[in-house]
């Protein structure tokens, strides 16, 4: 198995691809309770330095401590950690593990919210190793409030992307949109 390594423009994040599919809906891990939910992210926060692990549909985003190691240090344990979780047949994530939401009785405009970052922004973003996700809109205001996860979260780029990228492009194709605001 050969796993190839991205930087994201987040530099405490690196992207690690193996190759194959590593999960169908996108999985955070802010913690070592919250990654006792997968045996991989369990074992990649045994790791010194691990402060974040995401999971995206062909890759793993790695977020290091700005205290901590430096990515020369980390990635042979990252890739070795990788490695063998997907050499044992392991799976992702252990029985009964689950965080899905159920999408309840959205409004026209949020169906066609989720719909636009669903098919234009999630993909995007996720070349560079993270994920957003729709948290709230109030109609009254026409305020859209995102989640950023991966290498997104924190990233000294991600207030730029959210005005400039997201913001413009929700505003154009829905007019009721008439801010976007991260949730921290």
């Amino acid at each position: 198995m050969f796993i190839q390594t991205e930087p994201t423009p987040n530099p405490n994040v690196l992207k690690f691809l193996p190759g194959r599919e590593v999960s169908v809906e996108p999985r955070e891990f802010l913690n070592a309770d919250e990654a006792a939910a997968s045996p991989l992210a369990e074992a990649l926060f045994g790791l010194e330095s691990v402060a974040g692990v995401f999971f995206g549909s062909d890759y793993v985003s790695v977020t290091r401590r700005a205290d901590g190691l430096d990515w020369t240090q980390m990635k042979a344990p990252i890739l070795a950690g990788i490695m063998d979780h997907f050499v044992s047949g392991a799976p992702l994530m252990r029985d009964g593990a689950t965080d899905s939401v159920e999408a309840g009785d959205d409004s026209e405009i949020v169906v066609e919210i989720k719909q636009l970052l669903d098919s234009r922004v999630r993909p995007a973003v996720a070349q560079d190793g993270g994920d957003i996700l729709f948290d709230a809109f109030d109609e009254e205001t026409g305020v859209l409030t995102l989640r950023m996860r991966g290498a997104c979260a924190g990233c000294p780029s991600s207030s730029a992307t959210l005005k400039a990228g997201v913001e413009q492009m929700m505003k154009h194709y829905i007019p009721e949109v008439t801010r976007v605001e991260q949730v921290i």
